[in-house]
């Protein structure tokens, strides 16, 4: 009952304190915009970033959704809340001995070789412990943070409060699907069983891919809560930022397999694309680390892509509609579908071009499609605004972040020729047919 009473009590110190933090940007804000009083930006995003510096849960998320709806935050709190993530906390050995004793029992210290107190990292659900199992192999376990499901759903609260706000000052971008889908991609992190069959759907698809790398799962050390994987050693991605040109284009070379293949070959995509999921090895092949963010897309979203590039291609405005309907966007006027093929015609740039590039050669902002994101969105706010699909929301997501990391790392490949021995040999109803034999195999079921 104490216990109980606890976590209630923590809940409640938690909303008022994510209620005041975000309460005090929604003022702000709103003074700032319709009062025209102006407010020192940098100065309270610092603010904020420290009154949630110490939470757990997907508030440290934040950052990284609200980027794929450009002005839903200023450029200054995006930047602040993008290091939360970074920078979260670890829980001390006594949380960690009562959580392991939850999922695995009051012998669990025994079912491992060597279990270490201190945890290797931490992230937004929960903290990585380097352990070792019986048979000597070497083991990451993934232990979630306590009571994260009513953490989720305060957070997606304050997110559709957030939302709200956005949406009374500015109707560019209805975000209702936006929230829903992420809703649902968040609630689907907490589940550790999903996550492993995601690890092992992953294995699958680059099984013959010898410059990728997924871990193994143990399953008789896993649980809903807790998953447990072989480590895979690497160094950090940040390590190779300042690596020469050919390393890190290497590296890119990896990461855009890792990536666009799980896609084209069975239409599923990694939608949390940021440095910190991936390791590197010393011949520059990739190991990936985390698999809670997965979205899986049917066949016909997968064949709308390849559209949309050839529509671009070749100018062809029929089949860009053709594509965007195929994803679920409605009310295409004229001027909209002009709108969003801006956008379009950003993303596929480097893929039109036969030669080596940047994945971004013009931008004043620094950050990957900023300048052409609000360009459209001006312009989808001059024209009534539109509504993103849900099957969009992460996909779009996935592509700012995945460009974001080639953009730090400067790499300069032949994205076009990468991208053709991918979709060369691509057929939709081959898609359909293979990616219901492979999730089949690993317990998933597409739309479930």
């Amino acid at each position: 009952m104490a216990a109980d009473h606890d976590r209630l009590s923590g809940r409640v110190r938690r909303y008022a304190r994510v209620g005041t933090a975000i309460g005090g940007v929604a003022a702000r804000l709103a003074g700032e915009r319709v009062l025209g009083i102006p407010i020192d930006r940098a100065g309270h995003a610092a603010d904020l970033r420290r009154a949630l510096g110490g939470l757990k849960g997907p508030l440290m998320k934040v950052a990284q959704l609200l980027s794929t709806i450009p002005e839903a935050l200023p450029r200054e709190y995006v930047a602040e809340l993008a290091q939360l993530q970074a920078n979260a906390p670890a829980m001390g050995w006594p949380f960690v001995k009562r959580r392991m004793t939850n999922e695995l029992g009051r012998d669990w210290q025994q079912r491992f070789a060597q279990f270490e107190h201190k945890a290797a990292a931490a992230a937004s659900l929960g903290q990585v412990h380097r352990a070792t199992a019986p048979d000597g192999r070497a083991l990451a376990c993934k232990l979630q943070y306590p009571d994260m499901g009513s953490v989720v759903e305060a957070d997606l609260r304050q997110l559709k409060f957030i939302f709200a706000i956005y949406g009374r000052g500015d109707a560019a971008i209805d975000t209702t699907n936006v929230h829903a889908e992420i809703s649902e991609r968040l609630r689907e992190e907490l589940d550790y069983v999903r996550e492993a069959r995601h690890l092992q759907l992953y294995a699958e698809l680059l099984g013959n891919e010898a410059h990728v790398h997924v871990p193994e799962v143990v399953p008789e050390l896993s649980s809903q809560r807790l998953l447990s994987m072989t480590w895979l050693e690497g160094r950090p991605l940040w390590d190779f930022l300042e690596s020469d040109q050919e390393t890190r284009n290497q590296i890119a070379l990896n990461l855009f397999r890792a990536w666009y293949l799980p896609f084209y070959q069975g239409g599923v995509i990694h939608a949390d694309p940021h440095l910190g999921n991936y390791t590197a090895r010393p011949d520059f092949s990739l190991n990936l680390l985390d698999f809670g963010c997965i979205r899986i897309f049917e066949a016909r979203f997968v064949q709308g892509v390849i559209d949309l590039y050839r529509a671009i291609r070749d100018q062809n405005t029929e089949l860009a509609v053709h594509a965007y309907e195929t994803w679920g966007f409605t009310g295409l006027t004229p001027d909209i579908i002009d709108t969003l093929n801006l956008w379009a015609e950003f993303v596929y740039a480097p893929l039109l071009e036969n030669r080596s590039r940047r994945i971004q050669e013009f931008d004043s902002s620094g950050i990957y499609g900023r300048d052409v994101a609000e360009k459209v969105h001006r312009q989808l706010k001059e024209q009534g605004g539109v509504a993103p699909p849900r099957e969009f929301v992460f996909m779009d997501r996935a592509a700012i972040g995945l460009g974001g990391v080639f953009l730090r790392l400067k790499a300069e490949i032949n994205w076009y020729e990468m991208f053709h021995v991918l979709i060369e040999d691509f057929d939709e109803a081959k898609l359909r047919r293979r990616q219901k034999r492979v999730l089949k195999k690993v317990g998933i079921e597409l739309g479930g």
